[in-house]
C-alpha cells in the first residue's frame, strides 16, 4: 500500500496557484489512472487506485497548507501504513520552474506544509517530490506562491507534471531509491 499526497490549499481561489502544485499533480495522476477523488476522511479528499492487488491512495489534504500533517498522519494511521509508504508532493521556491527533485529525507526547506508533516510524524525521513516554482524576489513570497502561473509558466509546469506523474507511477513497482535514480 502507498499513500501519495499532494500539498495545496482547498478552495477555488487557490485552485491554480503556485502553492497548489501538489494538488495539480494529484489531479493529473488521478486523471491518468482514472481515479475519482471521491472519498473524504482524516481531513483529506482522496481516491484509491488498485495496482497488482495493492492500494495506491492519492490524497489532497483539506486543512490548508500549514496543517497538512493532520491529514497525512490521519490517513497513515487510518490505513495502518508506515511512513516509508508515503510520498509527499509539494512546490519548492528554491528550485527553478520545471525542475523535479526527489528526496528521501531532509528538512522542510521552509515549506510550511512539509514542516507540519515532519513535526506531526516526528521524522524527516519522508519520501518527497519537490516541484520547482522559482522565486520572484521582487514580489512578496506569500503573494508569489498564491499567484497564478502565466501562460508560459503553465507550459513549463505541464512538462514537469508529466515527468512527476511518470515518477509516481514508476514508484508502484520500484523502490524510492530507484525512482530517484531514474527521475532526478
Amino acid at each position: 500500500m502507498k499513500l501519495i499526497v499532494g500539498l495545496g490549499n482547498p478552495g477555488n481561489e487557490y485552485a491554480n496557484t503556485r502553492h497548489n502544485t501538489g494538488f495539480l499533480l494529484i489531479d493529473k495522476l488521478a486523471d491518468k489512472l482514472h481515479v475519482e477523488l471521491d472519498k473524504s476522511k482524516c481531513k483529506a479528499i482522496y481516491g484509491i487506485y488498485r495496482y497488482k492487488g495493492e492500494k495506491i491512495i492519492l490524497a489532497k489534504p483539506q486543512t490548508y497548507m500549514n496543517l497538512s500533517g493532520q491529514a497525512v498522519s490521519g490517513l497513515l494511521h487510518f490505513y495502518h501504513m508506515d511512513v516509508k509508504d508515503l510520498i509527499v508532493i509539494h512546490d519548492d521556491l528554491d528550485l527553478p520552474l520545471g525542475k523535479l527533485r526527489l528526496r528521501k529525507q531532509g528538512s522542510s526547506g521552509g515549506q510550511k506544509g512539509m514542516n507540519n508533516i515532519i513535526e506531526l510524524l516526528g521524522t524527516q525521513n519522508i519520501n518527497r517530490a519537490r516541484i520547482g516554482i522559482s522565486n520572484d524576489k521582487l514580489i512578496d513570497t506569500k503573494d508569489y506562491v498564491l499567484g497564478q502561473f502565466s501562460k508560459e509558466e503553465k507550459e513549463v509546469l505541464n512538462q514537469v507534471l508529466d515527468k512527476a506523474t511518470e515518477a509516481m507511477i514508476y514508484s508502484f513497482d520500484h523502490s524510492f531509491e530507484e525512482v530517484m535514480s531514474k527521475f532526478n
